[in-house]
């Protein structure tokens, strides 16, 4: 968490939160009939290998409706459509994504009416999916799983619990014998705990795991009351007379103040701390936080701290303490990665992303995650990457769909997830801010990209090495250019496999600016782009191509016709908005 900017998000939700009705359409995720006429539902985010999956749907359509299963391009199954809920029991394989759809017949061409993704995973690690949550107020069991339903309709399979604590150094209320029932966090808000535990019940329910999140190095003012010593804290100066703290005013509690990971005598206590916790929640693991870099520092003896080195040995004690709970740590704009958290005990790498420049802007993500997967030896990340967030701190507004679109599509394309979704859409440090809500373009479009990511995860996220690609448009309907991306052109990135080639087309046709954030909420809608004429270098005989996207039949992919011409394939993409994925698949 960047804390420079920390404050003035927290206020700005504050003041905001007087003053939101609440009305469906200030609800940023709320999704129905109107956004989506025939909408697909699963009972879990996530699967075990051999669980049966029960499907249910909001509206059964008129006609013959047929219900399909996919992995990939390859037809598993296919059985009318006779009702509104049904089960279906997937290959017993473990790490699979799979595609489920609705499909009619008009006037001899199929038409999709419908679609849902289903992961089926022993570990959530191997394809993460991060959401949040961020107010624990008094909430019924109904407001509980209407947030949870929606997450899980989006495939979250980590849940991160952001403010929920009583206190940065002792993070449960009351102990273990005799929790507190209602206390308040950093910004003074209400949080039940009926609320809390209903949401880790929910998302339990539902194949999600739970992350408490707290630092790495916090204490509050009355840090000394619950026992932590004064030569535990990190210090500006080597006399140990000035503390490394971030200031808080109202209506917080208390400056932050910053202690010293390296210490055994902290890690010791937070580890006595984290087991009060789990003494009375059922959270699964622990989402670290930290401030980025804070310059020199000093132990209380006036020694240097090299604070990016204490990350591992945090890290390495929480699990010693809990092996058998989850650990994920935040690299604040990848201060500690390298080296340090990402050859950690940790499931995924995860990057608060701050690097946000105008040209080229997107290959800040692209970097990051090819960096991440390197350091970490296959790990996958996620990325904090907050939207439109000039725009978020001015006040009440709408998401921008085509930047975050274009961003989402990138992220995706290069095999990372983008933490956004919780009770709203994310779009500052500040997660209760909700200041930006989603039209219902932007919902409805979020649903079936979450299932394309989901569906097709062994092609986003399992395994192969990216290449330039090769490619032109023989019809002059566009113009190609590897990545990264540039202006009213189509950037590709291509992905190499045994028998496979992954090519991902990203458009950029009528881009105001490459700057990922859409930091003031300009970015302008791509042109759709129809049956566009290609010519793609290939690497052998090719057996079939087809192509998905989420831009258009729900996500679900459709075989296409190619010629090959030695090493060349001609064939007609048959549309381009945001992403288009094109799949080769080799004799």
């Amino acid at each position: 968490m960047k804390l420079t900017k920390y404050i003035m998000a927290c206020i700005l939700a504050f003041s905001l939160a007087g003053c939101i009705d609440d009305e469906p359409s200030n609800n940023p995720i709320t999704y129905g009939d109107g956004y989506i006429t025939v909408l697909l539902s699963t009972d879990k985010a996530a699967y075990q290998p051999g669980e049966p999956v029960q499907l249910s749907l909001n509206n059964l359509p008129e006609g013959q409706v047929t219900i399909r299963y996919k992995h990939l391009n390859k037809v598993l199954s296919e059985t009318p459509l006779t009702g509104k809920s049904w089960s279906w029991n997937p290959p017993t394989d473990d790490f699979k994504g799979y595609m489920v759809d609705l499909y009619t017949v008009e006037n001899g061409e199929e038409v999709v009416l419908s679609s849902i993704a289903i992961d089926v995973s022993s570990d959530p690690a191997r394809f993460p999916r991060n959401g949040f949550l961020s107010e624990y107020g008094k909430m019924s069991e109904k407001e509980i799983n209407k947030v949870m339903d929606n997450l899980n309709r989006h495939h979250i399979n980590y849940v991160q619990y952001q403010d929920w604590h009583y206190k940065h150094h002792k993070p449960l209320a009351g102990s273990p014998s005799a929790p507190m029932d209602v206390w308040k966090d950093i910004i003074n808000r209400d949080c039940y705990r009926s609320t809390v535990q209903g949401y880790i019940d929910a998302g339990h329910k539902r194949g999600m795991k739970s992350l408490f999140y707290n630092l790495a190095y916090g204490a509050l003012s009355d840090a000394a009351d619950d026992g932590v010593k004064e030569t535990w804290y990190l210090f500006k100066d080597k006399k140990h007379g000035n503390k490394d703290y971030h200031p808080l005013g109202s209506p917080f509690k208390s400056n932050i103040y910053l202690t010293n990971p390296a210490l055994q005598e902290w890690r010791d206590y937070m580890a006595q701390q984290n087991n009060d916790v789990y003494e009375v929640f059922d959270f699964d693991g622990y989402q670290i936080d930290q401030l980025g870099g804070r310059g020199e520092l000093y132990d209380y003896n006036g020694n240097s701290v090299d604070l990016a080195a204490t990350f591992p040995v945090f890290i390495k004690a929480m699990k010693e303490a809990q092996p058998k709970k989850s650990l994920v740590m935040n690299a604040v704009g990848q201060y500690g990665q390298e080296n340090l958290i990402a050859n950690s005990p940790v499931d995924f790498l995860y990057t608060e992303v701050w690097e946000k420049p105008t040209d080229n802007g997107f290959s800040v993500l692209s970097n990051i995650i090819t960096n991440n997967d390197r350091w970490s030896n296959g790990k996958k990340t996620v990325l904090a990457a907050y939207m439109n967030y000039k725009l978020g701190g001015e006040g009440r507004g709408y998401f921008n769909t085509p930047g975050v679109l274009m961003a989402n599509a990138a992220i995706h394309a290069w095999g990372g997830a983008h933490l956004e979704l919780g009770e709203h859409m994310l779009t500052t440090e500040y997660f209760p801010n909700s200041s930006l809500a989603m039209k219902g373009e932007l919902k409805k479009a979020m649903v079936t990209y979450y299932d394309f990511i989901t569906g097709y995860e062994n092609l986003l996220r399992d395994g192969g090495e990216f290449y330039g690609v090769t490619a032109s448009s023989t019809d002059g309907k566009m113009t190609v250019n590897q990545w990264p991306p540039v202006r009213n052109q189509i950037a590709t990135i291509g992905k190499r496999f045994d028998r496979r080639d992954v090519i991902h087309f990203l458009n950029y046709t009528n881009a105001v600016h490459l700057d990922w954030c859409d930091s003031n909420g300009t970015q302008v809608e791509p042109s759709l782009i129809e049956s566009v004429q290609t010519k793609v270098s290939v690497k052998g005989t090719v057996r079939t191509v087809w192509a998905a996207s989420p831009d258009a039949r729900f996500g679900v992919s459709q075989e296409l016709d190619f010629v090959q011409e030695g090493n060349e394939i001609k064939v007609a993409l048959p549309s381009l908005k945001y992403w288009t994925m094109l799949v080769v698949e080799y004799e």
